[in-house]
């Protein structure tokens, strides 16, 4: 298992290179960058820093109201749309503050170069660094994910148990219907309908409407911190659990009725044994191996994916925001460092997924596989 997870490890380096290099290259064909963003904001169409609080005088182009002091007649540059009337000197002082009067390909190395030594810089409109700016919008996303894979693993595999021993009757027929439909529900939509039935939309007025904690919350107790924290995170990680609730149910479900048509479990009935001893204590090992195993994954995808729209409807300020806004205003060091530092977790979770295996089933050997 030593040498296989070795040579996992070093595939790591290759795999994340290649994602750099391939969004690297693309972003170089985008319009709209950080310098066309902040031309735009000079002429006033731009909206670069409206999503964005903070930020201070020492981000790159901080300085660009003094700019219309020394705005002539005359000047420009012809390789930025909207740079027509600016002084030239000003766009040079933006692309050196930037980095973009280097070569792609030098500002590649050099940004790759500093990520191998954990420097993901600091974001273009704000006065903090990248990894700041991730720590500081963790909580929220890890919330979410976190809590969501948790009720979805206390619920699914019961329900998904249950439905493999009725299978075929009227529960496993209308717990079924439940679960596709629930499954086919989009989550903003589900969370749109949480908001207006419990959060004083039209009807009830039980949970709050927005935000992760109250304004008061330094004020309360221990206790009263906790269930603040509770009350307001409920919401959203019920919309966010929907779809993750479906998909684990059925395929508990299937992994047991895999399991119990095997000759192991017919031979355990015929030596008398109790049903439950047979489903826990000979099935429920061999059922889960998929399941259990599969929860570092199952986290991560909670974590990462559907978060923005689920965080934008309950004003949640998290990752998800954080990667849209970062998108929207081409600050290009928190797009490439974020997805550094993801991409990095998405692919050490592969690993600890395959360890989970071995350790949930010793009998599974990846390298007798690989050979």
């Amino acid at each position: 298992m030593g040498a296989y997870i070795l040579r996992r490890l070093l595939l790591i380096i290759p795999t994340l290179l290649g994602i750099m290099i391939i969004n690297f290259a693309l972003v170089q064909f985008v319009p709209g960058g950080p310098i066309e963003q902040i031309i735009a904001q000079i002429e006033g169409q731009g909206d670069v820093f409206g999503g964005f609080s903070g930020g201070g005088g020492n981000a790159p182009g901080a300085g660009m109201d003094n700019v219309g002091a020394g705005m002539g007649g005359g000047g420009g540059n012809e390789k930025y749309v909207g740079a027509r009337g600016l002084p030239p000197e000003f766009i040079e002082s933006l692309e050196k503050e930037f980095g973009f009067d280097k070569p792609p390909l030098e500002r590649f190395l050099g940004m790759m170069w500093n990520y191998m030594r954990l420097d993901f810089g600091e974001s273009y409109f704000r006065s903090i660094s990248v990894i700041d700016l991730v720590l500081e919008k963790m909580p929220v996303s890890i919330s979410l994910g976190l809590w969501s894979t948790i009720i979805a693993y206390i619920v699914s595999i019961p329900l998904g148990i249950r439905k493999a021993v009725k299978d075929g009757s009227s529960f496993d027929t209308w717990t079924s219907g439940v679960i596709i439909v629930a499954y086919a529900i989009p989550g903003f939509l589900f969370a749109i309908l949480l908001l207006v039935l419990f959060a004083g939309g039209s009807f009830w007025q039980i949970f709050p409407l927005r935000g992760l904690t109250s304004d008061n919350w330094e004020a309360l107790s221990w206790p009263m911190r906790i269930a603040d924290y509770f009350w307001h995170i409920a919401l959203p990680v019920i919309a966010s659990t929907i779809s993750a609730f479906a998909t684990l149910t059925l395929l508990t479900k299937n992994s047991f009725l895999d399991e119990i048509k095997k000759h192991y479990v017919m031979t355990a009935r015929a030596k008398g044994l109790t049903e439950s001893r047979v489903l826990y204590g000979h099935v429920f090992r061999n059922a889960m191996l998929i399941v259990i195993a599969g929860f570092p994954a199952v986290f991560i995808g909670v974590f990462f994916s559907g978060s923005l729209i689920i965080e934008t409807i309950f004003s949640l300020d998290g990752l998800g925001r954080l990667g849209f806004e970062a998108a929207v205003a081409r600050d290009y060091p928190v797009i490439f460092g974020t997805l550094f530092i993801f991409g990095l977790i998405g692919l050490v979770v592969g690993i600890i997924s395959d360890m989970m295996y071995v350790l949930v089933d010793p009998r599974i050997d990846f390298e007798k596989r690989e050979g």
